[in-house]
């Protein structure tokens, strides 16, 4: 078993991020059903039960208030194995051709964002429509689509033409399945699965807009990604205060002030004709080299 687990966390560590999230949210489905598989067979109430309570997103304000973190924790948790195998197929899909013209930075920044914003419409439909009021207290949402959703709008918005192939259908553009998408959500907001949709609905917007803002160089999804990193920082290194850097002693030629200044300039230069090149012909029209000095800028 040990020899398992070893294995798959190699393979976790080898896959690519949207691999990765796959991963991710395949491991919280299986460990979730087999915590119900044995609590069935010692007939005891599942600690998945309290588990999916806590991570779940509630559409009660005041519900919310007790789980903030349930805006992000939704997204990886699943109705069942035909909910979950529909949105590992779309994230895989789309994923992968959303990699082909963004970071994974970028990735992770938009699978959170996608998810929040759809967890606010879900939420604001719920508490606004009178339509949901006999049902908003026992009402959660749960899955990955508002964040699929996201990704899928974002990639549809840079490369428009983009042509996949569907089942049955055949060869469209990415642009007319983003739309359908959207529109089957709007036709489905008084359906049962009402809080799905105003979600989907959410994380399309968020797609929309982080691709139309990073086309004139903003990045919505940056502070997102800083506080990702420092989460990750805590995990691995705790609360504890990074050490004061040591005081270097150089031996040998140093460069002084008058090159340093001169390498500054030059480096704000390089960057200022990248920006206006954004300016004029898009993010898409750059260089990985360019994008790199870009992103090392903006640290």
């Amino acid at each position: 078993m040990v020899r398992i687990i070893s294995d798959l966390w190699k393979r976790f560590l080898s896959e690519n991020i949207v691999g990765q999230f796959i991963y991710a949210n395949v491991a919280v489905f299986v460990l979730l059903a087999l915590l119900d598989v044995v609590a069935t067979l010692f007939y005891i109430v599942s600690p998945s039960l309290y588990i999916k309570m806590w991570l779940e997103l509630p559409a009660a304000p005041m519900q919310y208030i007790v789980q903030p973190w349930s805006i992000v924790t939704y997204t990886i948790l699943h109705g069942g194995l035909m909910h979950l195998l529909w949105n590992m197929l779309a994230l895989y899909w789309f994923g992968k051709i959303f990699l082909s013209y963004f970071s994974t930075r970028h990735f992770i920044g938009l699978y959170i964002l996608g998810g929040i914003v759809g967890g606010l419409f879900f939420m604001a439909a719920f508490n606004t429509f009178p339509l949901f009021s006999g049902t908003v207290d026992n009402t959660r949402l749960v899955g990955a689509s508002a964040a699929v959703l996201a990704i899928v709008t974002a990639t549809a918005y840079r490369v428009p033409g983009y042509k996949i192939n569907l089942m049955f259908i055949g060869e469209i553009t990415l642009k007319a399945f983003a739309i359908a998408t959207v529109v089957i959500s709007l036709l489905l907001t008084t359906s049962d699965n009402a809080g799905g949709s105003f979600a989907h609905i959410g994380g399309a917007i968020a797609g929309c807009a982080f691709a139309y803002y990073l086309n004139k160089g903003r990045d919505i999804t940056l502070y997102i990604n800083k506080v990702v990193d420092w989460i990750v920082d805590i995990c691995r290194n705790g609360f504890k205060r990074s050490a004061k850097p040591k005081m270097k002693i150089f031996k040998g030629k140093r460069t002084d002030d008058y090159d340093y200044n001169a390498q500054k300039k030059e480096k704000s230069a390089e960057v200022d004709e990248i920006l206006e090149k954004l300016k004029r012909n898009g993010y898409s029209s750059l260089s990985d080299e360019e994008k790199k000095k870009l992103f090392d800028a903006s640290k």
